[in-house]
């Protein structure tokens, strides 16, 4: 192993890991799949819930370049890679289209080499940063984003991560802040009107492992406060044009919503 080659703790389970797990990923290991196993058998769902998050990714870059002539994306607290990761995506509608994906995890760092090596040079990046520090990720984010064109700001899932909720939201707009008008917020989350759901979280949360706050449906729609929605709005991912059936009726909400 490389001198600067983060340590992975294989003792502790990992959200990270545990999603990849249950996407059908093989970046996992046993105390990961043992976790998702017991998350599963109180809230069957998050297998769903998981599907949710990528399919409302794809749909919401489709939405951004079709509709909206976005061609920049910063997909911050961007997780482990999986098929169909938003540069992959961006780029199968435009070959020049630009990502740059943001988290701090170690072992995401490790992954993200794997991941940006089917991406032309220059057009996809990856950040080792915290997403609360938003001077540091757009300053970084400028050597492969144009800064005055629009960008949309990806936050799929992540934001339970900052469990203060006033802290979440000033990530969200110190964010925003720094991107110019017309760009865009596309985000996601699971919330917490399923006691199943609560339950299996709060087990999860005991192990040890890095905790993740469930909202209220209400709280993550502030994220979106002072941007304009587009397409279907707020609200649970079957609202979304093409949504499969099988993923209906899940504690998930979603939207995407445009800086004035």
């Amino acid at each position: 192993m490389a001198d600067d080659e983060p340590q992975i703790d294989r003792t502790v389970p990992h959200s990270a890991r545990i999603w990849n797990y249950w996407l059908g990923g093989e970046d996992n290991y046993e105390v990961d799949r043992e976790a998702g196993d017991a998350y599963i058998k109180v809230f069957p769902g998050i297998v769903g819930m998981a599907k949710v998050g990528r399919a409302f990714l794809a749909s919401a870059v489709e939405h951004l370049i079709t509709a909206e002539g976005v061609r920049q994306f910063l997909d911050v607290g961007a997780g482990l890679p999986a098929a169909d990761n938003t540069h992959q995506l961006a780029q199968r509608l435009d070959p020049d289209a630009r990502t740059v994906y943001v988290d701090h995890d170690p072992l995401v760092l490790v992954q993200a080499r794997a991941l940006l090596a089917d991406a032309p040079e220059g057009t996809t990046a990856f950040l080792h940063a915290d997403m609360r520090d938003a001077p540091a990720v757009l300053s970084r984010a400028a050597a492969t984003l144009d800064p005055a064109r629009p960008v949309a700001l990806m936050m799929m899932g992540c934001l339970g991560h900052i469990p203060d909720d006033a802290e979440a939201r000033a990530t969200v707009r110190n964010l925003l802040a720094g991107l110019p008008s017309g760009s865009y917020l596309a985000l996601y989350d699971g919330h917490d009107a399923n006691a199943a759901l609560n339950e299996a979280q709060q087990d999860y949360d005991d192990t040890g492992a890095v905790p993740y706050r469930l909202r209220h449906a209400d709280q993550i729609r502030e994220f979106f406060t002072g941007l304009d929605f587009v397409g279907p709005g707020f609200g649970p991912y079957e609202n979304w044009p093409g949504a499969s059936p099988d993923l209906k009726g899940l504690p998930v909400v979603c939207g995407v919503a445009r800086k004035p």
